[in-house]
């Protein structure tokens, strides 16, 4: 889990790790961290600290799978300093889902009586500084590519329990890598490969719509089961294995 890293009482709504590094792979990882910022309820959103562990609040293992990647690419990688509870950074400005109050069963306490105002107020506050620096990270470079880090519970909702370790989500907008991807990971026997699994992949005005898909950059969003990636260990372990097969995958492609 990453948390607020600044020293100073600045509070800062991402972090940016490896910017320098020269090549065209840029790694996000929207939902990083379940760190509430003071200025939103007074860092608190009214839930114990057992659910702001659970995946309503973000992506466990996600970011550092995505650190990784970004250092294994030698590109730089951009993670959110806010929880999805405080506001979604993969969705539109205009997603009835941008700022939830009820998710997977829990009520958020802090957001039940969240309005237009509130929602506007973490706008500025949170979500319009990171997609403001992640569409400078990725202008600065020649033909980037984007590669979006995920994570996925086992089971959601009650339902069975999901049997992919990976999915690789993608737009019909444009597919290009993330099939690249998909052929290249069933190749591995011991995979359980989700296309399109466990999520929809074209949502739009969301992150990859947003900066890679309106941009015409090529793009994929890598799911990965929580259970897998709970160690730094196996966090590092997912990053050496797949980051050549980004690598492999974009070449094939042509892109």
């Amino acid at each position: 889990m990453i948390r607020n890293q600044n020293t100073d009482m600045t509070y800062h709504p991402f972090t940016l790790h490896g910017q320098d590094r020269p090549g065209r792979w840029c790694v996000t990882c929207d939902h990083a961290t379940n760190f509430v910022p003071d200025a939103v309820n007074g860092g608190t959103l009214g839930l114990p600290a057992a659910e702001m562990a659970r995946h309503i609040a973000f992506d466990p293992g996600a970011a550092g799978v995505a650190l990784g990647l970004a250092e294994r690419l030698g590109g730089p990688a951009i993670c959110s300093n806010f929880s999805r509870l405080v506001i979604d950074p993969n969705r539109g400005e205009d997603d009835p889902t941008l700022l939830m109050k009820l998710y997977d069963g829990t009520i958020i306490p802090g957001n039940r009586h969240a309005g237009p105002e509130e929602l506007e107020r973490r706008k500025a506050l949170c979500y319009r500084p990171y997609h403001d620096a992640l569409a400078e990270l990725l202008a600065a470079r020649e033909a980037p590519v984007l590669c979006s880090v995920h994570s996925f519970t086992p089971r959601l909702k009650g339902r069975p329990a999901r049997p992919w370790q990976v999915g690789v989500l993608h737009s019909h907008l444009d597919p290009t890598l993330a099939q690249a991807l998909i052929a290249r990971l069933r190749r591995e026997p011991d995979l359980v490969v989700g296309d399109n699994e466990p999520y929809g992949g074209h949502l739009p005005g969301d992150a990859v719509d947003r900066h890679a898909l309106q941009q015409g950059r090529p793009n994929v969003l890598i799911e990965l089961r929580q259970d897998l990636i709970q160690t730094d260990a196996q966090q590092d372990a997912w990053a050496e294995r797949l980051a050549p097969m980004l690598e492999e995958a974009l070449a094939n492609c042509g892109q």
